[in-house]
């Protein structure tokens, strides 16, 4: 953690919802434009909110003058329930954005791996009852689960990036998904699903979308 970056305990579905949120330098950001919710990888494979893509996403938000919020899904360190094979961490990401992004203020939704998917269905769902600013979606776990589309008129919003190499969700997986949507894709060349020795490239790609 940064000197901006505060703990907190918030309330979800299964229990409480443990969470850290990175705010941007004051010198730099008078008030932050937004907030970001970032979703991290597969609770049973290791993902936490302390992730290294999570964590780069957050500091390029940050870096952008975002409030960045992670958290970890229900039964992940001192979060409380048990893995919803993606049905209940849906209601875990909503009941953080609830409680962090304020309705009348800039949302940025985001995920890496099976947060790619989380984040995606949480899109699908806020998309009707707020505006989303912003999506970024990392390594979606598209060969694994059922990610619905973005919707058509948050295309322009929104940052897909995958790795060329990565070997736990293929690129090729990704690219049916999107090809239907005629949504881009950013490929990483040589990149694999950790993005190893490329975290500077893919902050820089998120703090280039993330600009407002």
């Amino acid at each position: 953690m940064n000197a901006q970056t505060q703990s907190l305990t918030l309330t979800g579905p299964a229990g409480p919802i443990e969470a850290l949120l990175d705010l941007p330098e004051p010198d730099l950001f008078e008030t932050p434009h937004g907030t970001a919710v970032i979703a991290h990888p597969h609770p049973q494979f290791g993902g936490t909110m302390t992730n290294k893509v999570v964590q780069t996403v957050a500091r390029a938000c940050v870096q952008c003058g975002w409030r960045a919020v992670r958290f970890n899904f229900r039964g992940v360190g001192a979060s409380g329930g048990h893995y919803d094979e993606g049905r209940g961490e849906v209601d875990d990401m909503l009941s953080v954005v609830e409680q962090s992004a304020p309705a009348d203020q800039p949302l940025l939704l985001a995920g890496f791996s099976f947060g790619g998917y989380v984040a995606a269905r949480a899109i699908a769902t806020l998309h009707a009852q707020r505006s989303i600013a912003r999506a970024v979606l990392v390594g979606t776990a598209t060969s694994r689960f059922d990610v619905p589309p973005v919707p058509p008129e948050l295309h322009p919003q929104t940052l897909v990036v995958h790795g060329e190499q990565d070997d736990t969700v293929a690129l090729s997986s990704v690219m049916d998904w999107a090809r239907p949507q005629s949504l881009p894709v950013t490929v990483v060349p040589g990149g694999e699903h950790f993005f190893h020795g490329q975290l500077p490239l893919l902050r820089a790609l998120v703090a280039r979308h993330a600009r407002i």
